[in-house]
């Protein structure tokens, strides 16, 4: 019980200090020419850690992870988001089989082979690989061979684009 408790009030306080994140500090990585793809505050090995993943349509190298970084830290020193408790900030790169999250990710690889698993089966699978040809709120559309297979949005565990070299 006391674990559960403490379980949960962890990701309350996650939650507060990412919405915190993605109104005070997005709109000023966006404004640096980035696109925050996605904002973690989690506990690792090391202790608590705010990680935001950066991206742009030229990519993201340690240069641009440290001019990010540069220029939010002393803002989230003043606004505070984790109420005095003690984390370690990273500015990183979400990489090129980052799984798609925002319709950003789902515009930039429409036309490109993608991977989706789903939580439960559908027709028997739960994994479909096609080449992405559309997507909406509700659900995402690929092709394979020369047959289109629609899966919606709420049953998708995860999706990432495959990559061939």
């Amino acid at each position: 019980m006391q674990r559960s408790l403490l379980h949960k009030k962890g990701d309350i306080m996650a939650g507060k200090v990412k919405t915190i994140c993605e109104e005070k500090i997005s709109p000023i990585i966006e404004e640096m020419g980035y696109e925050v793809v996605d904002i973690e505050y989690s506990k690792k090995s090391d202790g608590m850690n705010l990680i935001f993943y950066i991206d742009n349509e030229n990519g993201v190298n340690i240069e641009d992870c440290e001019k990010v970084s540069k220029v939010i830290d002393p803002i989230l020193d003043e606004i505070n988001p984790t109420d005095d408790q003690t984390y370690i900030l990273s500015v990183s790169s979400p990489g090129i089989d980052r799984p798609l999250k925002t319709d950003r990710d789902f515009k930039r690889n429409i036309g490109n082979e993608i991977s989706i698993t789903t939580f439960s089966k559908i027709d028997g699978n739960k994994k479909f690989e096609g080449k992405l040809i559309s997507f909406d709120e509700k659900q995402v559309t690929i092709e394979q061979k020369e047959k289109q297979i629609s899966i919606q949005r709420n049953q998708i565990a995860h999706i990432v684009p495959i990559i061939k070299f």
